[in-house]
């Protein structure tokens, strides 16, 4: 009982995170079309950004249960970087898909290269900082309570989403581009400014939700490939376009991971294909494929 309780809120941990970056795919996709690869760069980066911040403000005497503000400030402060990205992104609007998969996976290599030169090939982590806020017991076994945290910060943020896509007028202008981008540009929707605007949301989301999740693990230069692999196959299984997919998605990749890494480390992506491979077949377009936005 108490394995399959960790197993389970493992997965869950994971999943808010990799809801948040699978998020901002969809996002990026549903307004601008562009299946963005650099989603799981954005992700990375938050993370060493994070892992800098905290280093730097807990040296500089800042308390140490104030890491937590620090980390979403630091991913915040990364959404400087989605205009001038959403303005090279835009060469490609028109263009065939295979100009804008070369184009995002270029960012890819390019921030790799920004992480590596900036900190470096070594893994990169916290020691431990969210130990902080403590331990809870369930039964007989323990968790930390940062975990709970970033698993409401998920819940929160999906929520926010939801309200700021359904009830909000930007949320309405965004549905309304994803929906038929030409009608929105006639009816006199700026779609520079919204584009930028998503995009810049979008890569926010994958900052933060790296920034959130690295004090319980190490930073490492390949993290942002694995990510660009579960984020995919998230937006695959919950539907291209949707957010409840992604949400959905997310829950399910998370703990199918935490689960085959338990019993059967070397399987441990495999599941998640064979996963994927069942939705392609059974349900092409997704589970939540009539989602838009």
């Amino acid at each position: 009982m108490t394995q399959a309780l960790n197993l389970v809120l493992g997965g869950v941990f994971h999943a808010a995170a990799l809801f948040l970056v699978a998020a901002g795919l969809q996002l990026v996709f549903g307004v601008q079309k562009i299946l963005n690869l650099a989603c799981g760069s954005f992700y990375a980066l938050g993370a060493y950004t994070g892992i800098a911040a905290v280093n730097a403000a807990l040296a500089a005497g800042v308390p140490a249960p104030l890491f937590l503000p620090v980390l979403v400030a630091s991913g915040l402060a990364l959404g400087v970087l989605g205009p001038p990205l959403e303005r090279l992104l835009r060469t490609i609007y028109d263009r065939d898909e295979a100009f804008q998969l070369l184009l995002t996976f270029a960012l890819v290599l390019m921030l790799e290269d920004v992480i590596r030169f900036v900190w470096g090939a070594a893994p990169y982590q916290m020691a431990g900082v969210y130990l902080t806020y403590g331990q809870v017991r369930l039964g007989t076994a323990t968790v930390p309570v940062y975990n709970f945290i970033v698993i409401a910060a998920g819940l929160a943020i999906a929520a926010g989403m939801g309200l700021l896509l359904a009830r909000s007028r930007f949320g309405g202008i965004v549905r309304a581009a994803a929906e038929n981008r030409g009608m929105a540009q006639a009816l006199g929707v700026d779609m520079g400014r919204i584009s930028t605007r998503v995009f810049t949301l979008g890569l926010v989301l994958g900052t933060v939700g790296g920034a959130l999740v690295i004090p319980a693990g190490a930073a490492v230069n390949e993290m942002g490939i694995e990510l660009i692999v579960e984020a995919f196959a998230v937006v695959v299984i919950g539907g291209l376009g949707s957010m409840r997919g992604a949400f959905v998605g997310a829950l399910v990749v998370g703990v199918l991971k935490a689960v085959a890494i338990a019993v059967y480390p070397e399987a441990e992506m495999l599941a998640v294909y064979l996963i994927v491979i069942a939705v392609l077949l059974f349900r092409p377009t997704g589970l939540f494929a009539r989602a838009t936005a």
